[in-house]
């Protein structure tokens, strides 16, 4: 992602607006195959580092890998995570959305999978998926989250993990087709992260009119929801909880957490921007130095 982060920086600064994926020399300038070419385009796209046509980098992606971004050189557990809830929370990436967000069991393997979203397009008469499209898709979902393990009988490709994986999310159980999503918390995902979901996971709802101008949103819609830091994070209710009784110092005041005559609910303070909300990384960050620090 950060290499096809910079050829877009690159080609923005040139103020050409082409995409630097379909060039004669991507080949060249990417040094890998065409099709690696295709497939870093998508994952950049579909993680929100640049826009749907390819041309242009994203506020988020600036953030992140810019000049003065927040981790140029994805270093930071933050980073992973916050490229995993792009990825999981936006319905356009349909296996990703649906796994984290209406798949109801803990375990599955891939058949379950690819029985669930095979039944998915068939609710949905003007969606066209192949089986073997389906099939290969949420192989390519396994091997995002889940280690692989290793095989001498491999090649040293197929035994490269996602960064993803390092996120603990999706674990094998027992043999080689079966695996859990990991629910509860998480060590390694920061308040900071989770207060930058929440507000985006607000204003999506707003976005929709299902909760525009509301300002409170209830425990429950952020732990159940589909698209909610609950869902995508995989958090209990303990650990969603603690999450938010941070919220109020790392979102800057703009959200508050109230637990009034038994009512949990989120309170909203004051409307912000995502670029403002894109501060609350480092935040976390700070936060996380200063305990360790002490």
């Amino acid at each position: 992602m950060k290499k096809a982060f910079d050829a877009v920086a690159e080609q923005e600064r040139r103020d050409t607006k082409r995409s630097v994926f379909l060039a004669d020399d991507a080949i060249a300038r990417f040094g890998v195959g065409r099709n690696m070419v295709g497939s870093m385009r998508y994952w950049a796209t579909a993680t929100g580092i640049i826009t749907e046509d390819g041309c242009e980098t994203t506020p988020f992606g600036r953030t992140l890998f810019g000049k003065k971004g927040f981790d140029p050189y994805m270093e930071d557990p933050a980073t992973s995570w916050l490229v995993h809830w792009n990825l999981c929370s936006d319905p356009a990436n349909t296996t990703w959305f649906w796994a984290f967000n209406h798949y109801s069991r803990l375990n599955f393997d891939r058949p379950a999978l690819i029985r669930g979203i095979q039944h998915l397009v068939k609710e949905h008469p003007g969606a066209r998926a192949s089986q073997s499209t389906i099939k290969n898709d949420v192989v390519c979902f396994v091997r995002t989250y889940a280690e692989q393990p290793f095989s001498l009988k491999t090649g040293p490709e197929d035994t490269l993990d996602s960064p993803l994986a390092e996120l603990g999310l999706v674990r094998s159980v027992g043999n080689r087709d079966e695996f859990r999503f990991v629910r509860g918390p998480k060590s390694t995902l920061r308040a900071g992260v989770v207060a930058f979901a929440v507000h985006e996971f607000w204003s999506a709802r707003s976005s929709s009119r299902k909760n525009s101008g509301a300002k409170t949103l209830s425990f429950e819609a952020l732990a159940r929801e589909p698209g909610s830091p609950g869902r995508v994070f995989a958090l209990d209710e303990n650990a969603l909880m603690d999450h938010l009784s941070e919220i109020e110092e790392t979102s800057y005041g703009a959200y508050r957490w109230s637990e009034t005559t038994g009512l949990r609910q989120l309170i909203c303070v004051r409307q912000i921007e995502s670029e403002e909300a894109f501060g609350f990384f480092a935040r976390g960050a700070e936060r996380t130095q200063r305990r360790t620090a002490a």
